[in-house]
């Protein structure tokens, strides 16, 4: 365990609750304590109300806040008496419990303190941090989880029994810890959830935090399930084509769950070598490394590819304990949200990529648990009872649902050409904003970084190779599971020719670029398109020159003919496989790369107008830009266009000729 603490950073943080801050940032630096919003921590302080009086308050984290970038706000405020007086209760519902907590926080606007508030209350310590620490958890998920405990830390810890999480947890540590605390003890371990620190001092807190995880990661170090073993050396052979297996998969775990979701895969060594143990249905079929975990990742992951058969088994496992439940419930989706396979390695699901890089995250660790518990001795999950009422426990409910509706392309994929500037770049940046994972390709680098988030890859790819445009298809897949919409945007305008003095090179060149770049494209992309669990989309960026050409630019209008005419062909054939292809036909979009100052100059002085006037030649003497053909290619993606295919729409302003 590596200590964080700095003296001069800490410096900077003058009161309890700055220093609470601190050493919560610190915790949550660190994944094998806490990974997305797990853990929590308090302190306790005196403060003088509006009246003057003096009132005992509990600072605890707020639900929705993450340790690792805690802030002052993220910390409600809670009168502490009340805290302890609602421990001695004999029950006290979830319901219940929420709302003495947020009628007794003294700011309105907080966030709603942590379910564990109570817990925090009880423990008659300053300071007090808790986590879900990986080597803790390592040994207390096995046969002799509790001995194991007793032996790494004798006195120095006060051991509770599992109980779920809230009010009855509470109640109980409360009892326990005043019984079996001494002047010893420093820290508090909850069987197959976490470990409790406190102190006076936040450093002191936090300082025994890493103490006791330390000692719990020496214990597994001596018993010879610490070190895991090397993935197995590979030998370099040729990597398979796997992208339809992956958008195969997605595509059914998307149907069973009843929306897309997006797939991540990995297959490094580690996890591969993991994806092919021979033991795996006996090691992972038991339950989470912890309760918690089974929001994120369902109790189970499935094994193999056969989605139906998990989907059946998670009926089964819920007709099996809901009417146990104290109250009714509704089933959740039963699709699965991690997938191990030998071939396709780990993957992890979600509705946006940032929730599949939680569940991979998660899931990651558990492998780590896994293993080391399984060399402490075996490892040995909770019974399907207590993870079942983790997962359908309505607080853990409310904070799901308080998220809101998802953005109207969560858990789909876009793949955009010509996405370094202009109309593609635009595309790539209203698609990201309406919750789309998009894949960017340009023969410009700079695709690389036009955004900056793990929703977009920017892939660096010549669309006239073939072998470029199947390796990106490649690519992105394994990235985000499959492909839902392709916008076929990349071209170039070359310099005005008329027919006497235009090359045949040229003409071919374009032709590759504006044509038959496009077909190789959609060829390839045709079979995911098929596997989109809303129904593939396909957007083409034709051209005002298919309906009124201009002199001077036959290669350019050609093309564009050529392509609608594709267009229009795709529409028939792929429309019994559920995929739309309908075209945006702009005009004078004078924000993009094709637009030079020479070509704009040129095109105006063939009209005979200044290039102001040239920008605005349409009947409602107005500008296009790039976003505004973007926002048409998000709406025939969208619901608007669902019984739309083969369409043409101009986006021109209104030119007299197309008129």
């Amino acid at each position: 365990m590596l200590n964080r603490w700095n003296d001069q950073a800490a410096a900077e943080y003058t009161s309890p609750l700055a220093l609470r801050v601190y050493t919560s940032r610190l915790l949550g630096q660190d994944a094998s304590l806490v990974l997305h919003g797990g853990g929590n921590t308090s302190v306790k302080e005196t403060v003088r109300n509006l009246l003057g009086i003096e009132e005992e308050i509990l600072y605890v984290k707020g639900s929705g806040w993450d340790l690792e970038t805690i802030e002052e706000a993220g910390f409600p405020a809670v009168k502490l008496g009340h805290l302890i007086a609602l421990a001695r209760l004999q029950e006290l519902s979830d319901m219940q419990m929420v709302n003495e907590l947020r009628t007794h926080m003294t700011r309105a606007s907080a966030p709603t303190p942590s379910v564990e508030a109570i817990l925090h209350a009880v423990i008659p310590h300053k300071f007090v941090d808790h986590t879900h620490a990986d080597a803790i958890i390592a040994i207390t998920n096995t046969a002799k989880g509790r001995e194991r405990i007793a032996e790494v830390f004798g006195d120095d810890v006060v051991v509770i029994p599992y109980v779920m999480p809230g009010f009855d947890l509470a109640r109980l540590c409360g009892e326990r810890f005043s019984k079996e605390s001494t002047s010893k003890t420093i820290g508090m371990v909850l069987l197959n959830h976490g470990i409790f620190s406190f102190g006076s001092t936040a450093r002191e807190s936090y300082e025994r935090m890493i103490e006791l995880v330390g000692r719990a990661e020496s214990y597994l170090k001596k018993q010879g399930a610490w070190d895991l073993p090397a993935p197995a050396p590979r030998r370099s052979v040729e990597e398979p084509a796997l992208r339809l297996a992956i958008a195969a998969l997605r595509h059914d775990v998307s149907r069973a769950a009843g929306f897309p979701l997006v797939l991540v895969t990995q297959r490094d060594d580690r996890s591969l070598d993991f994806a092919r143990r021979t033991d795996l249905a006996t090691l992972t079929q038991q339950g989470p490394a912890t309760p918690d975990h089974v929001i994120r990742t369902k109790r189970l992951p499935q094994l193999g590819r056969d989605v139906e058969a998990y989907v059946s088994a998670y009926k089964t496992y819920f007709e099996e304990h809901a009417p146990q439940a104290r109250d009714k419930k509704a089933m959740l989706d039963p699709a699965p949200r991690v997938v191990i396979d030998p071939e396709l390695g780990v993957c992890a699901l979600g509705r946006s990529i940032k929730d599949a890089g939680i569940v991979a995250d998660i899931y990651s660790h558990t492998i780590e648990i896994l293993l080391r518990a399984q060399a402490l001795g075996g490892y040995q999950a909770l019974p399907a009872r207590d993870i079942f009422d983790v997962e359908y426990w309505d607080l853990e409910q409310a904070k799901l649902k308080s998220a809101g509706a998802p953005p109207p392309f969560a858990g789909e994929v876009v793949l955009v050409t010509g996405a370094a500037s202009g109309i593609g770049k635009a595309c790539a940046e209203q698609f990201l904003k309406q919750g789309a994972a998009v894949i960017g390709l340009d023969i410009d680098a700079g695709v690389e970084i036009i955004a900056r988030q793990p929703a977009y890859l920017g892939l660096s790819c010549d669309v006239t190779k073939e072998d470029e445009l199947a390796a990106a298809l490649e690519t992105g897949v394994r990235h985000f599971g499959g492909l839902d919409m392709l916008v076929l945007n990349a071209g170039i305008f070359p310099a005005s020719r008329r027919l006497n003095v235009l090359d045949s090179r040229e003409w071919r060149r374009v032709f590759d670029i504006n044509l038959d770049a496009n077909l190789n494209l959609m060829r390839e992309a045709h079979p995911l398109l098929k596997l989109s669990p809303r129904g593939g989309r396909v957007v083409i960026i034709g051209s005002k020159n298919v309906a009124a050409p201009g002199p001077g630019v036959a290669a350019y209008s050609s093309s564009k003919a050529a392509l609608t005419q594709l267009a229009r062909v795709a529409a028939l054939e792929w429309g019994e496989d559920g995929i739309r292809v309908n075209s945006i036909h702009p005009d004078a979009v004078f924000d993009t790369a094709i637009w030079t100052d020479d070509i704009l100059q040129a095109r105006a002085k063939n009209y005979g107008l200044t290039v102001e006037n040239y920008k605005r030649k349409n009947v409602l003497k107005t500008e296009i830009q790039s976003h505004d053909v973007a926002g048409m290619a998000i709406a025939m993606c969208g619901p608007l266009f669902a019984k739309t295919t083969g369409a043409q729409v101009p986006l021109d302003g209104g030119n007299d000729r197309v008129i």
